[in-house]
């Protein structure tokens, strides 16, 4: 059973026994200064959910919660001012085990259900959203060789993939197709006489684009349409390979984000993941995990900033009392809960459908990422109103998870594809 995670979590300070909420459903609340971490920031989940996990998860969320308080939360406001991309940290998860959640043992994978990885990476998400993001992403492509790969591509990617000594990034937008990713024009025309194939065209928006080793590249190999899509294995330092300029961006600035150029790259037919004309297929089985995994990642935010909130209006006095007397604040906290509750168990059913092949599971997994992206960013977004002016300042960490949240809505399929994607279903 998940040995490495289990061993390891069982070496941490269990924070699962810890009362997870107080009388105020946070732990005792200190004077708030400027820069402050919630009270609550080594208890995420609230008890009103422990009953819900598994003890493996309980050990999980323990575990993923001490590296946020320890590695991720002191540091995340200089990596977004800065735009730092801390791989030194992102490789420190992979000691964890979080660098292939979804892989198999043989290569070096965790063999968790998506189930265990929402609980996962919502803990992680809580201490840095954008930096944890990119860690999502690369468990996707990682998840994606895993099930697609030949055994020799298996074994030969994936323990370097899973260790994070390689970097990985999922490429399938371009400048004129984003929402209808089945006219994608970048082509793969194979070698006359040969097995490799040519690669020309662009990606963008690419999440580690520029900094990643191996890029997970769809390509058009056919005729126009889904069915004309193949799935590359794209080496950073292939020539004709390049990047464009780091884009700059309203959030998630921790991780960097660029066009990948191609231009006459050559790709052996070793890199072919799966096979001709399966690569529209990978990419929609990536962005059902990979919409879990954002919804999780929002989940983490918003209660970072509903806990940020919570420990704020105990302390911000107005009218000479706290603004947690006035029953307007009262009714606010409790809205605010209430949508952070119901995305989280919406992403949980989402993921046990996911783990179960659930009939209608892409449907519900469209229903927890449309609803707990927007209802995630409401709830960011009623904090920093809570807060006031102070809220609007980057001394204060709220206004840093609007901002990282907003892209949410957009990525992993927009929110609009998901009301898409759940009429569909609807209809069949």
């Amino acid at each position: 059973m998940q040995r490495r995670l289990l061993l390891q979590a069982s070496r941490v300070r269990s924070f699962v026994a810890q009362p997870v909420f107080s009388k105020h459903f946070s732990t005792s609340v200190a004077e708030i200064s400027p820069s402050a971490v919630p009270e609550s920031a080594c208890s995420k989940i609230h008890a009103w959910n422990q009953h819900r996990l598994t003890s493996d998860q309980l050990q999980f969320q323990a575990l993923a919660t001490e590296f946020a308080r320890k590695e991720l939360l002191p540091f995340a406001a200089e990596w977004d001012e800065h735009k730092h991309f801390p791989v030194d940290v992102i490789r420190k998860a992979a000691n964890l085990g979080f660098g292939g959640l979804f892989c198999a043992q043989d290569v070096g994978g965790s063999q968790l259900s998506r189930a265990d990885g929402a609980v996962i990476f919502e803990s992680l998400a809580y201490g840095d959203i954008s930096t944890v993001a990119y860690l999502t992403i690369h468990n996707m492509c990682c998840s994606l060789i895993d099930r697609f790969g030949t055994t020799e591509q298996r074994k030969d990617w994936l323990p370097r993939l899973t260790s994070l000594e390689l970097l990985s990034s999922y490429s399938l937008t371009e400048p004129s197709s984003g929402s209808d990713a089945a006219s994608l024009q970048t082509t793969a025309r194979q070698v006359h006489g040969g097995s490799d194939y040519i690669l020309n065209g662009s990606k963008a928006f690419v999440s580690g684009g520029g900094v990643s080793d191996v890029y997970l590249l769809m390509a058009r190999t056919g005729p126009l349409g889904a069915k004309g899509i193949s799935c590359f294995l794209v080496e950073k330092g292939m020539p004709g390979l390049s990047f464009g300029r780091q884009e700059d961006k309203l959030g998630w600035r921790s991780q960097p984000t660029a066009t990948v150029i191609l231009e006459d790259v050559r790709v052996p037919e070793s890199n072919l993941l799966g096979k001709e004309g399966q690569g529209f297929n990978i990419a929609m089985t990536g962005l059902d995990g990979g919409r879990i995994n954002i919804a999780s990642c929002s989940v983490g935010g918003a209660q970072f900033c509903f806990d940020a909130a919570l420990d704020y209006v105990h302390t911000r006095k107005q009218f000479g009392k706290a603004i947690i007397e006035f029953q307007s604040t009262q009714f606010k906290l409790a809205d605010m809960v209430t949508a952070l509750q119901a995305s989280r168990l919406m992403v949980a059913n989402a993921a046990s459908s996911f783990d179960l092949g659930a009939p209608g599971a892409s449907a519900s997994i469209a229903m927890a990422k449309r609803f707990a992206t927007d209802t995630c960013y409401d709830i960011c977004n009623d904090a920093l109103q809570l807060h006031g002016g102070y809220g609007y300042l980057k001394d204060y960490m709220v206004e840093r998870y609007v901002r990282d949240l907003r892209v949410h809505s957009i990525l992993e399929g927009t929110n609009e594809i998901m009301r898409v994607v759940i009429a569909r279903h609807l209809k069949s």
